[in-house]
């Protein structure tokens, strides 16, 4: 048995098809206030695939509101599609300042893995958990009863990024009892079988290798790069109402091997007519940085960011 796929410390891919993931510090749930700030807890979106997701209350939170006016942003951790859980320590951690710094519910999704369960997969998974939100989390999730369901986020980084963008695009296409009011993609991971400028320098060679791994892994068989969850342009169905998108703000990172692929997403949002598109750059930052240092200045300043452009809509 040989190892067929590997990205060292966080996955390996054996010839026989098992997967051994390797995690960095994970966070439990904890239903006390964490230094004041915000409280989580773990929730069962569906036990039959499983889905899961965390819930971050911010502390000012009043159980006793009458009147249901918290937004709630849905989010979407990264990982290559492959690897990733909203349980490491600095998703927690990260996560948890936003819900305090924004005064918002964040619903953090775990959504099955490839290779194991390729794309569609994960979109699918994440849009049940939209579901979820509109039918019975809601309803039955006493975390949830103030939240304002006309007041929806979608945000992740990296193929969570991915993954809001065509959830996005689902809630559009699809009956669904709530408002999608923002999307907030962070370094988001596209791609496509051309190679950009950057992707074919010599220097870009490792980038380019482990990229195209973690595609190879969770693209379904018989598809390339050019497949519409990763090749976005190619795959944009023409009967997407792009007007009806909601406003967007891309979040790019000025060290990140991927920022010419988001610059490009808001080009393409731009084109297809969506009206309310802008592109944050963090000069001097390296991808996904707010879940790699939760406490940085940098992640700080992504909070409040985000939180702006919430508080905005």
């Amino acid at each position: 048995m040989s190892i067929v796929a590997e990205s060292p410390g966080f996955i390996q891919v054996f010839s026989n098809g098992a997967v051994k993931r390797f995690s960095p510090p994970t966070a439990a749930p904890s239903l006390s206030n964490t230094n004041n700030k915000y409280k989580s807890k773990d929730v069962i979106i569906d036990p039959s695939k499983p889905i899961t997701a965390r819930i971050f209350l911010p502390q000012h939170h009043s159980s006793q509101s009458q009147s249901k006016s918290i937004p709630i942003l849905v989010y979407f951790h990264g990982g290559g599609f492959c690897i990733g859980s909203t349980t490491w320590l600095g998703y927690h951690t990260f996560l948890g300042n936003l819900s305090s710094t924004a005064g918002i519910i964040v619903l953090s999704v775990d959504y099955r893995l490839a290779p194991e369960n390729k794309l569609p997969i994960p979109y699918e998974d994440c849009f049940a958990a939209l579901q979820w939100l509109a039918a019975a989390g809601s309803n039955t999730e006493p975390w949830l009863q103030d939240a304002d369901l006309s007041r929806i986020f979608l945000s992740g980084d990296s193929a969570g990024g991915n993954i809001a963008h065509h959830v996005a695009v689902k809630a559009i296409e699809t009956n669904i009892n709530i408002r999608v009011k923002g999307l907030l993609p962070i370094h988001p991971y596209f791609g496509s079988e051309a190679r950009t400028e950057l992707e074919m320098e010599e220097s870009s060679a490792g980038e380019v290798a482990m990229n195209d791994m973690f595609w190879k892994l969770s693209l379904p068989e018989g598809s390339d790069r050019d497949y519409y969850g990763c090749n976005i342009e190619k795959g944009s169905p023409e009967t997407t109402e792009w007007w009806l998108f909601p406003a967007v703000v891309v979040f790019v990172a000025g060290l990140d091997f991927l920022r010419e692929r988001g610059v490009m997403y808001v080009e393409l949002l731009k084109k297809k007519g969506v009206r309310n598109v802008s592109l944050v750059d963090a000069e001097g930052e390296s991808h996904v940085f707010h879940a790699w240092n939760p406490d940085s200045t940098a992640s700080f300043l992504l909070q409040n960011q985000i939180s702006s452009f919430i508080q905005s809509l």
